[in-house]
């Protein structure tokens, strides 16, 4: 049975995170951007929609999306680490590390704002991948996005709570929060508020609702390589949606280009192609090819926690129907070990 998803905060938590507020200045912190730039300074405001940072008269401002991480004056060596493993995606090994900070000691309302931000990260990202309660780390997020509402990761933990939603089994709230990044300033996390929707429609079967939402992000002019990306990963979304509506052979045709356009270093684009791939033929009913596909993901691409766990789950239903159960049972035992909350 699929617990019930809290949303009680979700209001207040998309209504107050939108203005800026100031932050004490007086400290040296260290802006990190996605370009792999970093700025030394003071950062002077801070809120949903970006960072401001100081160094004598000259402030800059950055969007919330193009903000890698901030090292702030004042971080506890614990956070300091926690941040980088959680970044690097050693959940595990970040809160370890994030356990270690006394809160009494923090001084500074943007250092308890990550140190509950990255906390509440590595717990979803375990969860989301069979290794934890997944509405306990909803609690938690909404527990941040509650006492934090201005924080510059807004709109990641948007993402989270929707991905926490989806995976309890309640769409209609992870839509409420996949629509909240369209209020973000960056074009690419807005289309990636409609890439999401389309893929809550896809995961529950209504494939018309789902290319509605693919359709023009394919038809995009791509300024920007995260805009490629959503790109690619429609159009493997639009080839399910196909397939799921009896154009098999279209929905095929479209993820075998993807494949052979597939970069072998990209290993969450692969995953993710792959996956669609192994979709698209269990819906044409080749079992033998969606195998094939799934094993891709299972053999190659295992780095990526949920597309690997979607392969066991799909290899564990199609092992019997291609005459080896055996394999079931294999791929079953691999899932509960890796992934024991995956189903």
């Amino acid at each position: 049975m699929n617990r019930p998803f809290p949303i009680a905060l979700f209001g207040s938590f998309v209504v107050f995170a939108i203005g800026f507020s100031g932050v004490a200045s007086g400290q040296q912190d260290r802006l990190y951007d996605t370009s792999g730039k970093n700025i030394a300074g003071t950062v002077t405001q801070i809120s949903a929609k970006g960072v401001q940072i100081k160094k004598g008269s000259n402030a800059q401002n950055f969007m919330a999306s193009d903000v890698e991480k901030i090292l702030f004056d004042g971080d506890p060596s614990g956070l300091t680490k926690g941040r980088e493993f959680a970044l690097d995606g050693q959940y595990e090994q970040a809160l370890e590390q994030l356990k270690t900070v006394d809160l009494d000691k923090i001084k500074r309302d943007a250092i308890e704002a990550d140190y509950m931000f990255y906390t509440a990260m590595s717990q979803a990202k375990l969860a989301l991948a069979g290794k934890g309660p997944k509405d306990a780390a909803a609690k938690m997020m909404l527990s941040f996005a509650k006492k934090h509402s201005q924080s510059y990761h807004f709109f990641d933990a948007a993402k989270l709570l929707g991905d926490l939603a989806l995976a309890l089994g309640d769409p209609q709230t992870a839509l409420r929060y996949y629509g909240s990044l369209s209020k973000a300033p960056s074009p690419d996390t807005k289309i990636e508020s409609r890439y999401l929707a389309g893929m809550v429609f896809l995961k529950s079967g209504e494939s018309d609702k789902a290319l509605e939402q693919f359709e023009p992000i394919i038809g995009l002019n791509a300024q920007t390589p995260a805009t490629t990306r959503l790109q690619i990963l429609s159009k493997a979304g639009k080839a399910v949606a196909l397939s799921q509506k009896g154009e098999s052979s279209e929905g095929l045709a479209l993820v075998k280009t993807l494949i052979t356009e597939l970069s072998p270093t990209d290993i969450e684009m692969a995953a993710r192609v792959y996956n669609a791939a192994g979709a698209c033929y269990e819906a044409s009913g080749d079992n033998d090819g969606a195998v094939f596909a799934y094993l891709h993901t299972h053999l190659m691409y295992s780095a990526l926690p949920d597309a690997h766990a979607e392969s066991l789950l799909r290899l564990i239903e199609l092992w019997p129907k291609v005459g080896k159960p055996e394999r079931a049972a294999e791929a079953r035992q691999e899932l509960q070990q890796r992934y024991p909350g995956a189903k």
